[in-house]
């Protein structure tokens, strides 16, 4: 007989699945499916600062009348809790990362949140609404697995040396180079971590993508129009 919690994961990734057959059959209805953008990206390569310029982008250029384009990064987890009516003291327990599961099961015995599934689950509904809904930019936690199955959708990685992310890194945050080093790569290893357990995925996988964009030989700008350019492209 199953444990609680491994049922928990097994109907969480049923979920995944009947999502993703949900997407195929909205394939058949493209024209009813509206553009949206997810966006993976290695700790210290502008993921926000390029959705922003990829939102200014989009809307000088879409084709369909003045579109208001959304970035979800942060703001992701704000619309979870109000969707889902989280109290506010879960907010802290929505971080793209994955804790150790003997912490998580204590921390849920002695009620301080929900199981780490249920909040993941919960994040996956709230993208997939936001992805059907289109015209957002969802970053990280993986929206480009939760969505891949939708028309329209443009899933982009971005990727950069150690070095040149270290030196954005400890400029950004105003950090000595140890502790900017330390924070880089914890920050990579919880989103691999993330992906991995919820989502039996590798994060570098490069088929999860349709761009892989280097930030070392491509401008910030650069890398907005070559992604607003494929979404304009794949939305005639």
């Amino acid at each position: 007989m199953p444990r609680p919690r491994e049922k928990m994961e097994a109907q969480m990734y049923s979920w995944l699945r009947a999502m993703q057959e949900y997407g195929k059959k909205q394939t058949e209805h493209k024209e009813k499916c509206p553009p949206f953008v997810t966006i993976s990206r290695e700790c210290g390569t502008y993921g926000t600062t390029i959705a922003g310029l990829l939102v200014d982008y989009l809307r000088e250029h879409e084709r369909h009348g003045a579109v208001s384009w959304v970035v979800f990064d942060r703001e992701l987890i704000r619309k979870v809790m109000e969707e889902h009516k989280f109290p506010a003291r879960f907010e802290s327990y929505f971080v793209e990362s994955s804790v150790p599961r003997i912490k998580d099961i204590l921390e849920e015995l002695i009620g301080l949140h929900p199981p780490k599934e249920t909040l993941v689950l919960s994040m996956s509904k709230t993208i997939l609404h936001l992805a059907s809904l289109g015209h957002v930019i969802l970053i990280g936690r993986g929206a480009n697995i939760v969505t891949r199955k939708l028309p329209h959708g443009v899933h982009v990685r971005l990727v950069g040396s150690f070095e040149k992310r270290l030196a954005h890194m400890k400029e950004y945050l105003n950090l000595p180079e140890k502790e900017a080093h330390e924070y880089i790569t914890k920050e990579d290893e919880d989103r691999r971590a993330y992906v991995r357990r919820y989502f039996q995925k590798d994060i570098s996988d490069v088929s999860l993508y349709d761009l892989i964009i280097n930030t070392d030989r491509v401008s910030l700008q650069e890398a907005a129009v070559i992604i607003g350019n494929t979404v304009l492209m794949r939305w005639k």
